[in-house]
């Protein structure tokens, strides 16, 4: 029950984006996803002043882009799953190297690839800059529904917790010669996750017994997240205004 309260997302730094208050940069990464989301799939353009944006939010913000590239491998499912949409779609079909495939879904494999990488970044950036304890109490700042505010917050606090319990599984299974080779140790790994999940569910059993020794009546204390100042929501506001102008110039030039 010691362990931090961090996440492992965070990049520590003292940039400008790292000193705007949480909520501002939730409406910003919200604004700026739904400006991508509604930029036209068919122009290409805008995808490019977007990243190119994006890019220098990055620089911004001081954080690696190495930091950032080495945690997009949570995007690999959306890869593979555009890299077959061109695959099963359906429409006229269109050769592309020794593979004939949808034109149709060529253009949605394009912008599903384009969004998702977009999206991805911005979250990645947000995460990095950002306290796990700030973005809770942004979210509280925003008027969240406070069921959901407590969620997240026991979920940040807890995910480490959980994690250490798993790896100490792993190594008591190591230490007893165990290794995951082929399909046959599936029911192990099975029993494992088994396991797990009853530890969980009565670690949970007892902080929620804890907090109810403590005075807990469905609410948590507040955060007290600090409220932005004007110019602080003009800065927060830079990227997703960008991404807001681009997306109108790319409809206004697609009709």
């Amino acid at each position: 029950m010691g362990a931090g309260h961090g996440h492992t997302l965070h990049y520590h730094g003292h940039s400008a984006i790292h000193r705007l208050p949480a909520h501002v940069k939730i409406v910003a990464l919200v604004l700026f996803v739904l400006a991508v989301v509604a930029t036209p799939r068919e122009a290409f353009w805008p995808y490019a002043a977007h990243l190119t944006a994006l890019v220098g939010a990055v620089l911004v913000s001081r954080v690696p882009l190495s930091y950032i590239g080495t945690r997009m491998v949570v995007e690999v499912p959306f890869v593979v799953f555009a890299l077959l949409v061109p695959f099963v779609a359906i429409g006229p079909r269109v050769a592309v190297g020794p593979f004939e495939v949808s034109a149709p879904g060529l253009v949605a494999a394009w912008a599903l690839l384009a969004k998702g990488t977009l999206g991805v970044i911005a979250s990645l950036l947000a995460a990095a800059t950002t306290e796990a304890r700030d973005l809770v109490a942004g979210f509280e700042r925003l008027r969240l529904p406070q069921p959901l505010v407590q969620i997240m917050s026991f979920m940040l606090r807890y995910t480490e917790v959980v994690a250490g319990e798993l790896s100490r599984m792993r190594i008591a299974r190591d230490s007893r010669g165990f290794r995951a080779r082929s399909i046959r140790q599936w029911p192990v790994l099975g029993h494992t996750l088994g396991a797990l999940f009853i530890r969980s569910y009565e670690r949970g059993e007892r902080v929620h017994l804890a907090m109810l020794s403590r005075g807990y009546a469905g609410r948590l204390p507040s955060l007290h997240p600090r409220t932005a100042t004007s110019g602080e929501w003009a800065v927060g506001g830079i990227l997703p205004g960008v991404a807001v102008l681009v997306c109108a110039a790319a409809l206004v030039i697609a009709r």
